[in-house]
């Protein structure tokens, strides 16, 4: 693991020149981290794959200082794009494709370039690792669904999460018994969707029905405060079309049922359920200090869903830059903090400078 020690030491470094730049790898999220940058007058850079890279070199490339472009993401754990990175007094920004591209070994281990958010907890979101988030959500006392394995009892309906074969995206499935869960794994690894091993990593939640929302969050070490950035729902594939058919249509229909997210909508709630909202964020923020010091830094989200008597229940907990760029126009929560639009990549930006400006960079990065 990278220590403490050795973060100060290019901390350090990066206060005597007090001109960070933003980083964040080239997918996911990067455009809210380029623009947020901008708004606060930072510098940013975005790191790219090569292949996938003209929404960042070419499209919007106004939005960045300098662009790298690797053979592979992984590849910035190189000693070379780290130097060159820690030239640049680089301060990193984890999202979800940086935690599957490059790897939690190694962003653990060999990157050592100071990340504002925590890296110890971007594990969390693997459910097989012993200490995932549904732990994290039982040690915080918040509820969530019940959980099974492959090869369980239940009589309940539930939703089965399991990940693709050769792909980063995971399968979804209903099952209303362990039986019926069972039947369709099996089928799904006869056709190679899944593989063996995947099959056997399957996890099965409760689905319970209800309202969902994903409420996406800032938290400042610096100033010990949670901001509710605003509430977002995901459009997914091919799930999206499949529900504006009606019902008779939908029982003809012999396709296997995608939810790849491709976008997302903003969406609000009524002022009465807001303060449960917040007393999740602040259970979570506080178990996260218990667990896995210093805490959750910056930008999470907790997915969830308001059940039929109100209670809230989280399913998906994302321990970095949720990645939701509908926020800063639709959202009303960042204005009634803040008093004007701001978007997460600039809150981020504006921590930031904060830390740089009270020397206090070392209390936001791990």
């Amino acid at each position: 693991m990278i220590s403490r020690e050795e973060l100060k030491e290019v901390v350090e470094k990066y206060e005597e020149k007090n001109s960070p730049s933003l980083a964040v790898i080239g997918s996911h999220s990067a455009l809210e981290i380029g623009y947020g940058a901008r708004k606060a007058g930072l510098k940013s850079i975005v790191i790219c794959q090569r292949g996938r890279e003209k929404t960042y070199a070419k499209y919007y490339k106004h939005l960045f200082d300098e662009i790298i472009i690797l053979e592979r993401f992984r590849d910035m754990v190189k000693e070379d794009v780290q130097q060159k990175l820690r030239e640049q007094r680089a301060i990193f920004l984890p999202n979800r494709s940086f935690a599957v591209y490059v790897g939690y070994d190694a962003i653990e281990n060999d990157f050592l370039i100071p990340i504002f958010g925590n890296r110890k907890m971007l594990r969390i979101e693997e459910r097989s690792y012993e200490r995932n988030q549904y732990y994290l959500l039982e040690k915080a006392g918040i509820k969530f669904p019940r959980v099974f394995k492959p090869g369980d009892s239940f009589d309940c309906l539930a939703i089965v999460k399991v990940m693709r074969k050769n792909s980063v995206e995971r399968a979804f499935f209903l099952a209303n018994s362990g039986d019926d869960a069972e039947k369709k794994l099996r089928s799904m690894v006869e056709k190679g969707i899944i593989s063996e091993q995947e099959a056997e990593n399957a996890v099965i939640e409760e689905y319970i029905l209800g309202a969902k929302f994903n409420a996406n969050f800032f938290y400042s070490p610096l100033n010990d405060e949670l901001e509710l950035l605003g509430f977002d729902r995901r459009i997914q594939t091919n799930i999206d079309g499949f529900l504006d058919m009606p019902a008779k249509f939908q029982l003809e229909v012999e396709k296997e049922i995608h939810r790849i997210e491709v976008g997302h909508y903003g969406v609000t709630m009524r002022e009465s359920q807001i303060e449960k909202i917040f007393e999740a964020g602040e259970k979570f923020v506080e178990a996260s200090k218990r667990e896995f010091a210093p805490g959750i830094i910056g930008l999470f989200a907790l997915q969830g869903i308001f059940d039929e008597n109100l209670d809230f229940y989280v399913f998906d907990v994302s321990p970095r830059i949720p990645g939701a760029p509908c926020l800063e126009p639709t959202s009303p929560y960042i204005r009634y903090r803040h008093l004007r639009e701001i978007s997460a990549g600039e809150r981020c930006a504006i921590e930031i400078k904060q830390a740089l400006k009270t020397k206090s960079l070392i209390n936001i990065i791990t």
